[in-house]
């Protein structure tokens, strides 16, 4: 166990600090918190979706020496495309805030998402977006190579850190939406999901060359 600890925690930390920069992943779970539709669904969704590419890393692609070429082309193509349409529509509804629809408080009342959705989108952040690949399969994947036979605990350690993380950020995201709803937050939200989201496809598409 004194030998163990360590590895666990190294995995832990990893995971965390590479998780914690506001990505695609984290932006839609604040969207659902502040929307307060399916957050913990969608937490869950994320953390399983996460812990499922450690394993993946840990024991195959680190063991493979990562990702493919035409793989990895594809995969960030097809996330490219994605982030590209998510953000073209973060930004309408930047433009057109009008368009959010409110209560008889002012504040603002989502669109009704079904369940079937909001796990389906939770997995495509999760799954068609390439920088989740690359920090949890394959960069995890590759530094658990560092602890030989112990690469499995520091797997059960990153994976650990991202449910952590999720869990944390499911908290937040419940208490600022009922704090933070209103149609000022939401143009600034969508405005920066927007850049976000733009700026990842754009740095995904230059890192192919």
């Amino acid at each position: 166990m004194t030998l163990a600890f360590p590895t666990f925690t190294a995995g832990m930390v990893l995971s965390m600090s590479l998780i914690m920069a506001i990505g695609p992943q984290n932006a839609h779970v604040l969207r659902m918190g502040l929307q307060r539709q399916h957050l913990w669904l969608t937490v869950l969704t994320c953390a399983l979706a996460d812990v499922v590419l450690i394993g993946l890393g840990v024991l195959g692609l680190a063991q493979l020496g990562g990702l493919s070429d035409k793989l990895l082309g594809a995969l960030v193509d097809a996330g490219a495309l994605f982030l590209a349409v998510y953000g073209w529509k973060a930004f309408q509804r930047f433009l057109r805030p009008q368009a959010l629809m409110l209560d008889a408080e002012g504040r603002v009342s989502a669109e009704p998402v079904s369940p079937r959705k909001a796990v389906l989108a939770a997995l495509a952040f999760s799954f068609l977006n390439p920088h989740a690949w690359l920090d949890t399969a394959v960069l995890i994947g590759t530094a658990s190579l560092a602890y030989g036979q112990r690469s499995t605990v520091f797997g059960l350690g990153a994976a650990t850190g991202s449910l952590v993380w999720f869990v944390s950020l499911g908290a937040a995201a419940f208490w600022l939406g009922r704090r933070l709803n209103s149609l000022h937050v939401w143009r600034v939200l969508d405005g920066l999901v927007a850049l976000m989201m733009w700026g990842t496809a754009v740095w995904l598409l230059t890192s192919l060359f």
